[in-house]
């Protein structure tokens, strides 16, 4: 955990690309919103290993969003979930859906997949500029003002951080 939360500050402070930490933690959400045995989430997880996001981000983003999911979300996607299965006029829609293999194997019957995913969904584009704002003005505005401090840069200046800086790599 402490390892992944290290990363993901590396991360931040790289010159990794900002859209791909945002991409990642946007990812990320999907996996953690809906139940982590799902054929979608397996889509997501090579979607980001193709992409080539941060994976740091991605990883430590499913953690959060997962606790985020269980304590907060969850109780609304099954909500929303049960409000699309339960709609007469989408009974017949479904019907025809669950007679087919693969959207059975993609359990959208099941309140909490479907509802989760529709949550992510609707929450994908603005987290995602979210992210990308926020990653922004931590590069911005923290990095920079953590770097202006006097003991950052004595570490900076030390024999230890040159050593560090020599084995992170």
């Amino acid at each position: 955990m402490l390892t992944m939360l290290a990363k993901l500050l590396k991360a931040l402070n790289s010159e990794s690309a900002p859209w791909q930490i945002a991409l990642a933690l946007t990812l990320s959400m999907i996996i953690g919103l809906t139940p982590l045995w799902s054929l979608h989430n397996i889509v997501i997880l090579l979607l980001a290993m193709i992409i080539r996001v941060n994976l740091s981000a991605f990883f430590l983003g499913i953690l959060v969003f997962t606790i985020l999911g269980m304590a907060v979300v969850d109780i609304w996607s099954i909500q929303v979930g049960e409000a699309l299965l339960t709609r007469p006029d989408l009974q017949a829609m479904w019907t025809e859906l669950y007679a087919q293999d693969i959207w059975r194997m993609l359990a959208f019957n099941h309140t909490l997949t479907l509802g989760g995913l529709c949550i992510a969904a609707i929450a994908f584009i603005p987290v995602f500029f979210l992210s990308l704002v926020f990653v922004r003005l931590y590069r911005q505005r923290v990095l920079n003002w953590v770097n202006k401090l006097k003991i950052t840069q004595m570490l900076k200046a030390s024999n230890f951080y040159s050593l560090y800086q020599k084995f992170a790599e």
